[in-house]
């Protein structure tokens, strides 16, 4: 009968081989965000782990197989990032704290996350990434419509789909400047990011409360 030692020994073997995981996701995330996803190679993503290349072939068997791994966690945290950052609110919430709110948690998120940004636009990222992209893109523009919809309630869809397209559009063009930046220059890109975002939003929240547009 098996002693309590063998017993725990496939569950440390386990959890051995989840951090290892762990460590050449870490730094297939930081050789892809320095170099790119199509210059990286397998034998620098073992350098940066501090493994031999055979100890990484133990786990993934290319390079295209750590960034399917990578994307699909990044994808699943991102997702539970906009569920919280994209909830409908209150529509007495003032424009500026529903904005500044869902701006804030998505940049934190790419921030942290750079590597997002460099296999979700890269120029040359694996299909799957591709198609997991376009479906988590899909839901984010339904979500962004659902967050519209609590601050412009009675717009028609079309205007709603239009109008938070541009929303996603102008966020994606803003995230490039905000993550080319560093320090108190990223900040003041955030802070621009926002205003442009309330400034397009704003004449609509001020037509359905029956407000003159101011321009």
């Amino acid at each position: 009968m098996p002693t309590t030692e063998e017993k725990d020994q496939p569950r440390r073997r386990q959890a051995r081989g989840e951090r290892r995981i762990a460590q050449l996701l870490e730094a297939a995330a930081t050789v892809f965000t320095t170099t790119g996803y199509t210059a990286a190679s397998t034998n620098a993503i073992a350098r940066e782990a501090g493994v031999s290349p055979g100890t990484l072939y133990q786990f993934f068997p290319n390079k295209e197989a750590i960034a399917i791994e990578l994307g699909d966690r990044l994808m699943h945290e991102m997702r539970e990032t906009y569920g919280e950052a994209l909830a409908p609110v209150d529509p007495t919430t003032p424009l500026e704290e529903a904005v500044g709110s869902a701006v804030d948690r998505f940049i934190a998120f790419n921030c942290e996350h750079p590597v997002f940004f460099a296999l979700m636009h890269g120029p040359d990222i694996p299909g799957r990434i591709t198609e997991e992209h376009d479906a988590l893109h899909a839901t984010l523009l339904s979500r962004i419509e659902d967050l519209l919809s609590s601050i412009l309630p009675d717009t028609p869809p079309a205007d709603l789909a239009r109008t938070s397209h541009m929303c996603l559009g102008m966020y994606k063009a803003g995230l490039e400047l905000v993550l080319a930046h560093e320090g108190a220059e990223r900040d003041a890109y955030v802070q621009e990011l926002k205003n442009a975002l309330i400034r397009y939003l704003d004449p609509l929240v001020g037509a359905r409360l029956g407000h003159p547009d101011p321009s």
